[in-house]
Protein backbone atom coordinates (compact mmCIF):
# COMPACT_ATOMS: atom_id res chain seq x y z
CA UNK A 1 0.00 0.00 0.00
CA UNK A 2 1.18 3.46 -0.77
CA UNK A 3 1.19 6.37 1.64
CA UNK A 4 -1.79 7.96 -0.12
CA UNK A 5 -3.84 4.77 0.19
CA UNK A 6 -3.08 4.56 3.91
CA UNK A 7 -4.12 8.20 4.27
CA UNK A 8 -7.39 7.50 2.44
CA UNK A 9 -8.11 4.54 4.73
CA UNK A 10 -7.41 6.69 7.79
CA UNK A 11 -9.72 9.41 6.44
CA UNK A 12 -12.51 6.87 5.87
CA UNK A 13 -11.96 5.47 9.38
CA UNK A 14 -12.12 8.99 10.84
CA UNK A 15 -15.42 9.71 9.08
CA UNK A 16 -16.95 6.37 10.13
CA UNK A 17 -15.70 6.85 13.70
CA UNK A 18 -17.11 10.36 13.82
CA UNK A 19 -20.50 9.21 12.56
CA UNK A 20 -20.54 6.35 15.06
CA UNK A 21 -19.67 8.69 17.92
CA UNK A 22 -22.36 11.17 16.90
CA UNK A 23 -24.98 8.40 16.83
CA UNK A 24 -24.44 7.69 20.53
CA UNK A 25 -23.78 11.34 21.40
CA UNK A 26 -20.34 10.70 22.87
CA UNK A 27 -17.01 11.92 21.58
CA UNK A 28 -13.74 10.35 22.63
CA UNK A 29 -11.71 13.31 21.43
CA UNK A 30 -10.56 14.86 18.19
CA UNK A 31 -9.69 13.52 14.77
CA UNK A 32 -7.09 11.04 16.00
CA UNK A 33 -9.60 9.55 18.44
CA UNK A 34 -12.15 9.28 15.62
CA UNK A 35 -9.61 7.36 13.54
CA UNK A 36 -8.95 4.94 16.38
CA UNK A 37 -12.67 4.51 17.10
CA UNK A 38 -13.30 3.96 13.37
CA UNK A 39 -10.62 1.30 13.03
CA UNK A 40 -11.66 -0.51 16.22
CA UNK A 41 -15.28 -0.14 15.11
CA UNK A 42 -14.49 -1.77 11.76
CA UNK A 43 -13.01 -4.80 13.50
CA UNK A 44 -15.82 -4.93 16.05
CA UNK A 45 -18.51 -4.52 13.40
CA UNK A 46 -17.03 -7.20 11.13
CA UNK A 47 -16.70 -9.59 14.05
CA UNK A 48 -20.32 -8.95 15.00
CA UNK A 49 -21.51 -9.45 11.41
CA UNK A 50 -19.62 -12.73 11.10
CA UNK A 51 -20.94 -14.02 14.43
CA UNK A 52 -24.52 -13.20 13.45
CA UNK A 53 -24.10 -14.47 9.88
CA UNK A 54 -24.89 -11.10 8.33
CA UNK A 55 -23.49 -9.91 4.99
CA UNK A 56 -21.08 -7.02 4.48
CA UNK A 57 -23.39 -4.29 3.20
CA UNK A 58 -21.12 -1.57 1.82
CA UNK A 59 -17.40 -2.12 1.45
CA UNK A 60 -14.73 0.10 -0.08
CA UNK A 61 -11.52 -1.35 -1.46
CA UNK A 62 -8.53 0.95 -1.15
CA UNK A 63 -5.22 -0.49 -2.28
CA UNK A 64 -6.61 -4.02 -2.13
CA UNK A 65 -7.71 -3.58 1.49
CA UNK A 66 -11.47 -3.84 2.08
CA UNK A 67 -13.03 -1.43 4.56
CA UNK A 68 -16.63 -2.15 5.63
CA UNK A 69 -18.35 1.23 5.88
CA UNK A 70 -21.70 0.24 7.43
CA UNK A 71 -20.22 -2.23 9.92
CA UNK A 72 -17.53 0.27 10.83
CA UNK A 73 -20.18 2.85 11.71
CA UNK A 74 -22.18 0.29 13.70
CA UNK A 75 -19.06 -0.99 15.47
CA UNK A 76 -17.91 2.57 16.16
CA UNK A 77 -21.26 3.42 17.72
CA UNK A 78 -21.05 0.32 19.92
CA UNK A 79 -17.46 1.06 20.91
CA UNK A 80 -18.17 4.75 21.60
CA UNK A 81 -21.21 3.76 23.66
CA UNK A 82 -19.06 1.42 25.75
CA UNK A 83 -16.47 4.18 26.20
CA UNK A 84 -19.24 6.55 27.27
CA UNK A 85 -20.52 4.08 29.86
CA UNK A 86 -17.03 3.61 31.31
CA UNK A 87 -16.53 7.36 31.35
CA UNK A 88 -19.78 7.94 33.24
CA UNK A 89 -18.95 5.17 35.70
CA UNK A 90 -15.53 6.62 36.54
CA UNK A 91 -16.21 10.36 36.32
CA UNK A 92 -19.66 10.21 37.89
CA UNK A 93 -18.28 9.03 41.23
CA UNK A 94 -16.54 12.28 42.16
CA UNK A 95 -14.42 12.97 45.23
CA UNK A 96 -16.16 14.10 48.38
Amino acid sequence: MSLIEIGILLLIAAICGGIGQSLVDYTAGGCLASIVVGIIGAYLGLWLARELGLPVLFELNVGGQPFPIIWSIIGSAIFAGILGLFRRATVGRGRY
